[in-house]
């Protein structure tokens, strides 16, 4: 089992590629196209994923996608399943398995992560179409008193649950454990919540036995709040996200990927390019992003057909960046 896992998240982990984050539910996927008045059904989401999917060279910057339920089940147009498309192409399918964020009881408005009832039995139907990784996510809201620690380890022992359970049906797990960027803190609070979420986190994984070289770490970027006073310049980012991560993440995981969190598509490669430029690391490090790859392709689409070409030559624009960042060779 170790050895197969082994090798998949070394795949999923090759320079110069990142992984596609295309999991967003049907809720949040609706709330973009609404923005945009772009109808929302079954059949639009399935043509926006197909034109992201489908771009041509996607694989040469993409080593894994991350799907939605609803995504791994569809086909593009001439009927070939989505993720026997992407195996074709020698990208790696992943699927996000947790079952959302609920309100967590006597700690409103703190968060837990739903999902564990069932999951082996859904990796297991998720193996058999082909994914090889999955994902599991939490959220950490930055405020006066919060997160507490008791939804931090409520959370992670969750989270360690999962990946303990994805190891066990031979899948890669990614962990994210998000510490939000909405707020008006500052980057050294920042760093403080994201060392105390990531400790916690690896203590949970660790005495729950699992094979760190077969897990990949999915962060946030360590820097102040969206509402600070201060935006955090890339140098203070990557010497805070740096430190961070050599003080709390072990030798032996496999990856660290980073999610975007918010930040403009812009900020995401600068930031990212000023990490790379802090050279080689314990762990290969790069990007796994969404909206900041994401959000101008949506716009220029439209949900129009005539767009998808330039759509998609702004989406591989967009990855051809941030894979230079991830070696700090993006010039902005």
């Amino acid at each position: 089992m170790n050895n197969d896992i082994r090798s998949i998240a070394k795949e999923l982990m090759v320079d110069p590629k990142g992984l596609l984050a295309a999991d967003e539910s049907t809720k949040s996927c609706c709330k973009r196209f609404d923005a945009l008045k772009i109808k929302c059904n079954e059949e639009s989401r399935r043509r926006w994923r197909q034109l992201l999917l489908m771009s041509p060279n996607v694989n040469r910057y993409i080593s894994g996608v991350i799907l939605y339920d609803e995504t791994i089940r569809q086909a593009n147009d001439a009927g070939t399943n989505i993720a026997k498309l992407l195996t074709k192409s020698d990208i790696i399918p992943g699927i996000k398995v947790d079952g959302g964020l609920v309100p967590m009881d006597n700690f409103e408005p703190a968060t837990i992560t739903e999902g564990l009832d069932g999951l082996k039995t859904r990796l297991e139907e998720y193996y058999s179409m082909g994914a090889r990784f999955t994902k599991w996510r939490s959220a950490f809201q930055i405020g006066p008193n919060s997160p507490s620690l008791p939804v931090i380890k409520a959370n992670l022992i969750i989270m360690a649950r999962y990946a303990s359970i994805v190891q066990s049906c031979n899948m890669v797990p990614v962990v994210e454990p998000e510490v939000l960027y909405e707020g008006d803190h500052s980057i050294e609070t920042a760093a403080k919540v994201t060392s105390l979420v990531l400790s916690e986190l690896f203590d949970a994984l660790e005495e729950l036995k699992l094979d760190l070289s077969g897990l990949i770490l999915k962060t946030s970027m360590v820097l102040a709040g969206k509402q600070s006073a201060h935006t955090s310049t890339p140098q203070e980012v990557a010497d805070n996200t740096l430190k961070v991560l050599n003080k709390t993440v072990p030798k032996k995981v496999a990856g660290i990927v980073f999610l975007s969190g918010g930040q403009s598509p812009s900020q995401a490669s600068a930031n990212l390019n000023s990490i790379g430029l802090g050279g080689n690391q314990p762990w290969p490090i790069t990007y796994s992003y969404s909206r900041a790859v994401q959000d101008p392709v949506l716009k220029l689409w439209g949900g129009k057909a005539v767009n998808v070409k330039k759509a998609q030559d702004k989406f591989i624009q967009l990855l051809a960046q941030n894979s230079a960042a991830r070696n700090g060779e993006y010039l902005s």
